[in-house]
């Protein structure tokens, strides 16, 4: 991957400003890319201290070969929603998790997504972009390049990404709309739970009623912020916790995991600034509860 820039006026004084200010690269890539000169003014290698001229071409040579020995490549079935040079975007299944674990050190999403890098030739680290719990389905986003990462999660930091869960809840909700507002913490004593807390970091969740059903609703969730846990803490906190949660609420006939699917995602495209909006199909289990 290479981006290109062209000098058409006098905003920029030199190519250290372009970096930073138009590309906006971290400075731990900035090094990366100083340290492998791969940084060209008018195709010859500079400084980012070199001076611009209107006129001038920079080009920054993205094309890093990188090693992810540490996770082990495991073939298995992807269900790509989306693919190009720059994003890998799966609809992952329930019971996958998303990293590597001492418990799911080789049938991770990871190691499918390592194994499928392999097979096209790609030596990228893997890179999730966001995170879903084991059992939560829906769409995972993997960056092909450090540089990619980094837009989108500050889109993320922004609010400009949008992210839009499915959620089926025990009970019926009396509102069709509202927001919470309680901030999440790590549960005291606990590696995994969380729960809200004054303490806890700024948690923001917004949902929509789709319909009540006999002992259970549908709900659209959007988020504001991405806690972990955050919409399993937030459902338990208006009384309605997701159902099938084990964890903070209890289990289900009905559905052998938290009924929670992440449904959509909104964002600008890194490279092409396009906007994309993106869908994973509802899951068996799901469509289940809401025929």
């Amino acid at each position: 991957m290479e981006l290109e820039f062209k000098v058409k006026n006098n905003q920029f004084f030199n190519v250290k400003e372009i970096i930073k200010s138009y590309f906006q690269i971290s400075d731990r890539l900035l090094i990366k890319l100083k340290r492998e000169k791969r940084i060209f003014l008018n195709n010859a290698p500079v400084y980012v201290t070199e001076k611009v001229c209107i006129g001038d071409v920079l080009k920054l040579d993205m094309n890093f070969t990188e090693e992810s020995d540490n996770i082990v490549p495991t073939e298995m079935k992807l269900d790509i929603i989306f693919e190009d040079d720059y994003l890998l975007i799966i609809n992952k299944s329930a019971g996958i998790p998303v990293h590597p674990s001492c418990n799911h050190y080789e049938n991770s999403l990871s190691n499918g997504v390592k194994y499928y890098f392999n097979s096209i030739g790609l030596n990228k680290k893997i890179r999730p972009v966001n995170r879903l719990d084991k059992d939560t389905s829906g769409i995972v986003i993997f960056a092909k390049h450090e540089y990619i990462q980094e837009i989108l999660v500050r889109q993320m930091k922004n609010n400009t990404f949008k992210k839009e869960y499915l959620a089926i809840l025990e009970g019926s909700l009396d509102k069709t709309s509202d927001t919470i507002n309680a901030p999440i913490a790590r549960k005291a004593g606990s590696i995994m739970e969380r729960e809200i807390s004054e303490k806890g970091e700024t948690a923001i969740s917004h949902f929509e009623l789709i319909k009540n059903f006999e002992n259970y609703c549908a709900v659209k969730y959007t988020l504001e912020t991405g806690r972990t846990h955050q919409l399993r803490v937030h459902s338990k906190y208006i009384g309605h916790s997701i159902l099938g949660d084990s964890l903070y609420g209890t289990t289900s006939d009905l559905i052998s995991r938290q009924a929670l699917h992440a449904h959509k995602v909104t964002f600008a495209h890194p490279i092409t600034k396009e906007n994309l909006t993106l869908e994973a199909p509802f899951p068996q289990d799901i469509l289940n509860l809401i025929k």
